[in-house]
């Protein structure tokens, strides 16, 4: 994605996979070196999908963003075309390798634990337990070491750190110990070893990771199943005749040929045959849309019965399917506020633990008595093992991902954490009517000529509405085509926005279409045989389009747009919840009192400009209200970039849906409160993720120190320390993957 910043620097907005994270100090890590890189904007990690979303000049090239993190140990992955399944196949490759380097620690860590825990007193036990420890310490476990030299070098600690540190201190000591057990003969204490302690943490801790590489890769489920629609090749119609090729080898224009039962590989406009397609994973209908000569498909979307060729037009990312693909992408890998303070929490972590370890052995050694030396190792390296920021990182990532990977499945587009974090916290919607209340299908009913000289206008008519953007032009434009009306050529044409269009003829003459607040302010007479008519119609909740010269109303038309049959409960449903519920229109105020009456609503706006619905959104905030907007067209563009949570219907404008941080593919406003729920749901499942994180640290760490053992004389084993840690961050996930099972 490309955008342009003030200077007229190009930046370029580019999300790319890291390998070499091993926690959420390591993405603090990547992100403050990408952050400090020269060239860079903003570098925003997510540790639970391994990737890191930048925002760079485009002079700054990737090989150097590459190279800083290389310096401290990790890696970007820059050189494909295709990052993510590149990210998937080094994940995979990741989760065998962890794989098979816990099986293999397991099975050597399984002698030293039977030998450490019933024959310690053993010489030649302690003998065999050291040659097997090395191996799973310093071959299988390599990993923890290498990353926490990496980390070392550049002065940071990471969760590595942790782990190095407690288990190459427990088995230096051991080796010591054996070597020399006449050392501590000799001032009569007992030379115990720790093997097991190391080689246990080694194997619980790799399992941790095992499981939680599995788990992680199940929070993106809802991305792989979108990626699943795009298909690799395609059936090209060349010089007559159909080829297949590569799905990267078409280009736009080419005609390809669909048969039945085959996904549509791009979008395009059907050129010839005819067919039914299955489109309800991109928009949810769940009944077959009927294609024929002239209407658009979609790639991901499934052929039915019928076969039609047609023409390619969005090819690529160009597709609303690499669109959804791409907007889910980012916003899985966007950050939740909450997850901002937690990152700075990570940040500061182990080097307090490291702290909080040393600091246990000298008090252990000042007060330990007889024992002083032996239980001060022993909890200082409990320590360093049970505290564990991973849980903490995890948190909130992960319940972000499964969260905005449900929306997806529901059809239920987020853009980034931000909307899914304050979708629970809205207190008053305001909605638009036409396209997000109606079925924005306008069809018209009626139109009442001044005159039967003023038809010979009509040309000009047709040629206004079909230069207008607004959906109700559309309408009139079908209904002149079918009467077989001739456009007549304009001199001239003007959108006023929010009121209609204005036009000159070849001869110069002005002519208007468009609402009553146009006619007043050109101050065109409206005969009171139109107004009579207007009104009446207005009573039947019809909006009326006026169309004039420059003196009087020559027709009024009257338009109607079906309320769509979920929009009434949805709303009740929204009310229900304690949420203020508002509509407002550009139209007429009779026919929104008639639409609002229908859907149950009380408070409504007509007759409002694009600007008045961003002054009534921003109205409502300064009332302490989080306001949510839904809208679909252009003029609901600066209402939705006002509203905390902003709303876009799936069948509406491009710019209304670039602007929204959520869309609803369906348009169907049923789909609000589930996104609320899912908001709901997600912040509850960060909320409990961070509690559990926290609490573990804030309990675990004391009792890892001793606190209990002037108590009880109960003392943690650092092994339980190590399972523990490794449950703590599989926990946090599993309460994530909870969500993907939450009925909305």
């Amino acid at each position: 994605m490309d955008a342009l910043v003030s200077d007229n620097k190009k930046i370029k907005i580019e999300q790319f996979p890291v390998t070499g994270m091993s926690c959420a100090v390591c993405a603090s890590s990547v992100e403050s070196i990408l952050s400090s890189t020269e060239g860079v904007l903003k570098a925003s990690v997510n540790f639970a999908s391994s990737s890191v979303l930048v925002e760079y000049e485009e002079t700054t090239s990737k090989e150097g963003l590459q190279n800083a993190l290389r310096e401290i140990g990790y890696d970007l992955i820059i050189e494909t075309e295709d990052p993510v399944r590149t990210q998937e196949a080094l994940q995979r490759k990741q989760y065998e390798s962890v794989k098979k380097r816990t099986l293999w620690a397991a099975l050597f860590t399984l002698p030293v634990f039977v030998l450490g825990m019933f024959f310690m007193d053993w010489e030649t036990g302690k003998w065999v337990s050291m040659g097997l420890s090395v191996p799973v310490l310093f071959y299988f476990g390599k990993s923890f070491f290498t990353n926490a030299l990496n980390q070392a070098k550049h002065g940071k600690a990471n969760m590595d750190t942790l782990v190095a540190l407690s288990t190459s201190i427990a088995f230096l000591f051991s080796v010591f110990n054996t070597l020399f057990p006449d050392f501590w003969f000799a001032k009569g204490i007992e030379p115990h070893v720790y093997y097991e302690a190391a080689t246990v943490i080694i194997t619980f801790i790799s399992f941790g990771k095992l499981l939680e590489e599995k788990a992680k890769s199940s929070t993106s489920s809802a991305l792989k199943k979108l990626m699943g629609l795009q298909v690799k090749t395609v059936k090209v119609i060349l010089d007559g005749k159909e080829q297949e090729m590569p799905i990267l080898a078409v280009q736009k224009g080419f005609t390809l040929m669909v048969r039945p039962g085959e996904k549509i590989p791009v979008d395009g406009t059907v050129a010839s045959g005819s067919s039914y397609v299955d489109e309800s994973m991109i928009t949810g209908e769940p009944v077959p849309v009927a294609k024929v000569k002239g209407e658009k498909v979609f790639a991901g979307t499934v052929n039915q019965k019928g076969g039609f060729q047609f023409i390619a037009e969005k090819i690529g990312e160009e597709t609303l399917l690499s669109q959804i693909i791409k907007m889910v992408q980012q916003a899985q890998g966007s950050k939740a506020p909450v997850q901002k303070m937690v990152d700075k929490i990570a940040g500061v972590f182990v080097p307090i633990v490291m702290s909080v370890s040393l600091l246990t052995f000298v008090i252990w050694m000042l007060v330990g008595g007889e024992n002083a030396f032996s239980h001060a190792l022993l909890t200082s390296v409990t320590v360093l093992v049970i505290a564990c920021p991973c849980a903490l990182g995890l948190a909130t990532p992960t319940a972000i991902m499964v969260g905005i990977g449900k929306g997806a499945e529901n059809h239920i587009l987020i853009k980034d954490a931000i909307s899914l974090e304050l979708g629970h916290k809205v207190s008053a919607v305001v909605l638009d009517k036409t396209g997000t209340i109606t079925e924005g299908k306008p069809m018209l009913t009626d139109m009442v000529w001044e005159g039967k000289n003023n038809y010979r206008h009509a040309g000009l008519l047709l040629s206004l509405e079909s230069q207008s953007e607004h959906p109700l032009a559309g309408a009139v434009v079908q209904k002149l085509e079918r009467d077989g009306v001739q456009p007549i050529a304009l001199d001239y044409f003007e959108s006023i926005t929010g009121k209609g269009v204005k036009g000159n003829n070849l001869a110069g003459e002005s002519f208007f279409v468009g609402n009553l607040a146009l006619i007043h302010e050109y101050k065109i007479t409206v005969s009171s045989d139109l107004q009579s008519q207007a009104s009446e119609w207005q009573e039947q909740a019809k909006t009326v389009v006026y169309f004039a010269n420059k003196t009087n109303v020559m027709t009024i038309i009257a338009i109607a747009d079906k309320i769509k049959a979920t929009s009434k409960p949805a709303i009740e449903k929204l009310k229900k919840k304690g949420i203020k519920v508002y509509m407002l229109t550009g139209d007429n105020c009779k026919t929104a009192k008639v639409v609002s009456e229908q859907v149950g609503l009380t408070a409504y706006k007509g007759e409002v400009l694009p600007a008045d619905k961003a002054a009534f959104v921003e109205e409502l905030q300064r009332k302490g209200e989080t306001v949510a907007m839904v809208g679909d067209g252009i003029n609901d563009s600066q209402a939705l970039a006002q509203a905390d949570v902003s709303i876009a219907m799936g069948h509406g404008t491009d710019i209304a849906m670039d602007v929204a941080k959520m869309t609803l593919i369906t348009s169907d406003l049923a789909s609000i409160p589930k996104a609320f729920h899912l908001s709901t749901k997600t912040v509850q499942s960060i909320h409990q993720n961070l509690f559990w994180a926290f609490i573990y640290n804030v309990i675990g760490i004391p009792i890892a120190a001793g606190v209990l053992y002037s108590f009880n004389g109960f003392l943690l084993n650092p092994m339980v320390a190590g399972a523990a840690m490794a449950l703590s961050s599989v926990s946090v996930v599993l309460n994530s993957l909870r969500l993907k099972s939450i009925k909305l």
